[in-house]
């Protein structure tokens, strides 16, 4: 998704959740979106249970959230015993 549609998506506010990465109009984080799914949730169980979102701005979380993890910063992870 290019960048341009991410940024119609995508908005942050220090005034609306603490400013974290939000879909635009809402208070849906992107940090929400990426645990539901993790956790297992069908898109499709997310968009019902969040009427205000749709699959487009579910689509420009993901590019949101792979766009951040390009920086150039390692994310070092624990070893797991």
């Amino acid at each position: 998704m290019p960048e341009l549609e991410i940024k119609k998506w995508i908005h942050s506010d220090p005034a609306i959740m603490m400013g974290k990465p939000v879909i635009a109009g809402t208070r849906i984080t992107v940090e929400l979106i990426l645990e539901k799914l993790a956790a297992g949730e069908p898109e499709d169980q997310i968009l019902s249970e969040h009427p205000r979102l749709t699959r487009e701005a579910m689509r420009a979380a993901f590019a949101f959230a792979a766009e951040a993890l390009r920086a150039d910063v390692v994310y070092p992870l624990e070893a797991v015993a």
